[in-house]
């Protein structure tokens, strides 16, 4: 590829979410300039406002693009090696940056949760991707970042001592302090107006291999009840986001040629606590849960929850509240002559916000700078089959989140 005069433009920058990964990647750049990058919107006076505040320099480049406008969107793409693209729901902004992208063989990556607009794009564009050179990464924050590398990152590990996977993971939700972004709430939405337009939309969001199009694995353990689980002595819950996070693992599986086996199951949850108490609250959340997607697929209901209950696209809390926030995930598995593994995964700040922005910075920068990811073909990635360990040390070097191997 021709030298690019920038590394990377943040697509976005004048939301809240953007703004948060312009002040992460300033801070990465540093006086000594490690990389080029600008920041882009619709609004030249409201990005020149988000520099200012920043305390950006000023020449730091700003591209004025609307997400609607594809001559825009080429333009602004044709200038950088990578976009992050935090505009969503993605399944209402997201079509053309990704197209311009495609077209001119531009890296990407993005926060997108949208299983149903995932398959789609990735029936729609993989093959001209592939033909372009652009490697498009979905899902770089919370939803998929942790569970998906969690569990590359045990399966590497099961690789290495025993040379042959673990053909069962589960994931479990230790510990979780911090909201969802408006962003993450926006998305929720538009994904159960378009399952109350088409049906097919419902199957894709059932189908735990609605992204490895071609290859459907072994039926999975995944049950809206609760459960208590003996091993880890507690009772747990669905959680909210297993419908994403198990497409991208099993996307991640079959991008690496099965790595994990073809007969690959995986299961996560939320951990509610032991005795009576860790049962009452499992019932409660898994009522709660189910009676949530009966609710909020009731399109006058939706539209109460929009209007009052839900963060706007934009809004989010406070920096001492992103500072306090953090959680603590778990995968454990056992091969098949009964040995356990597992791995343990933190981050230091709240997942919606301030653990997200740092971990698409890191995705970026990893496509950036990575020999290994260099050479990584043209294609629609995870970011466990793109970047894979390279992000894992990045992410304990550079964002906060740690990797630990249980070695009892």
């Amino acid at each position: 590829m021709k030298k690019r005069p920038l590394d990377i433009v943040v697509f976005g920058a004048t939301g809240f979410t953007g703004r948060l990964v312009a002040e992460f990647l300033l801070q990465r750049c540093g006086a000594q300039r490690e990389f080029n990058w600008a920041m882009a919107g619709r609004s030249a006076g409201k990005l020149a406002a988000v520099r200012d505040s920043l305390g950006a320099p000023a020449g730091l480049p700003l591209i004025e693009a609307d997400a609607s406008d594809i001559k825009a969107m080429r333009s602004l793409a044709q200038r950088t090696q990578v976009v992050v693209s935090t505009v969503g729901p993605y399944q209402m902004h997201g079509d053309t940056l990704l197209q311009a992208c495609v077209e001119t063989g531009t890296a990407y990556v993005d926060l997108c949760g949208e299983p149903a607009w995932m398959a789609q794009k990735i029936a729609q564009h993989q093959a001209a991707a592939r033909k372009s050179g652009a490697r498009i990464v979905f899902s770089c924050g919370f939803d998929s970042v942790p569970f998906d590398l969690g569990v590359h990152f045990l399966q590497h590990h099961a690789l290495q001592q025993s040379s042959q996977p673990l053909p069962w993971v589960r994931g479990h939700v230790l510990k979780m302090k911090g909201g969802y972004s408006g962003g993450t709430a926006a998305s929720l939405m538009a994904t159960l107006q378009a399952q109350s337009r088409d049906s097919s939309v419902t199957r894709t969001m059932a189908d735990p291999f609605a992204l490895t199009p071609g290859f459907s694995g072994p039926p999975q353990r995944d049950s809206p009840q609760a459960q208590f689980e003996a091993e880890a002595n507690a009772w747990s819950a669905p959680f909210m986001m297993a419908p994403i996070n198990t497409k991208n693992v099993h996307r991640s599986n079959a991008l690496l040629g099965h790595a994990y086996g073809k007969d690959f199951v995986y299961e996560e949850r939320q951990l509610m606590g032991s005795g009576r108490a860790g049962e009452l609250r499992a019932r409660g959340a898994a009522r709660l849960q189910k009676w949530q997607n009966l609710a909020l697929g009731f399109a006058p209901t939706r539209a109460l929850i929009a209007r009052f209950v839900v963060p706007k696209p934009g809004q989010g809390p406070g920096p001492q509240e992103r500072e306090s926030g953090h959680f603590e995930l778990r995968f454990s598995g056992a091969d098949a002559k009964g040995r356990t593994l597992s791995v343990t995964v933190k981050g230091d700040r709240d997942p919606g916000y301030g653990s997200t922005s740092k971990m698409i910075s890191e995705c970026a920068l990893c496509l950036v700078q990575d020999p290994a990811a260099g050479r990584l073909p043209g294609g629609l990635w995870t970011p466990a089959s793109a970047l894979g360990m390279p992000l894992v040390e990045r992410l304990q070097a550079r964002a906060g989140l740690s990797f630990e191997l249980d070695l009892d």
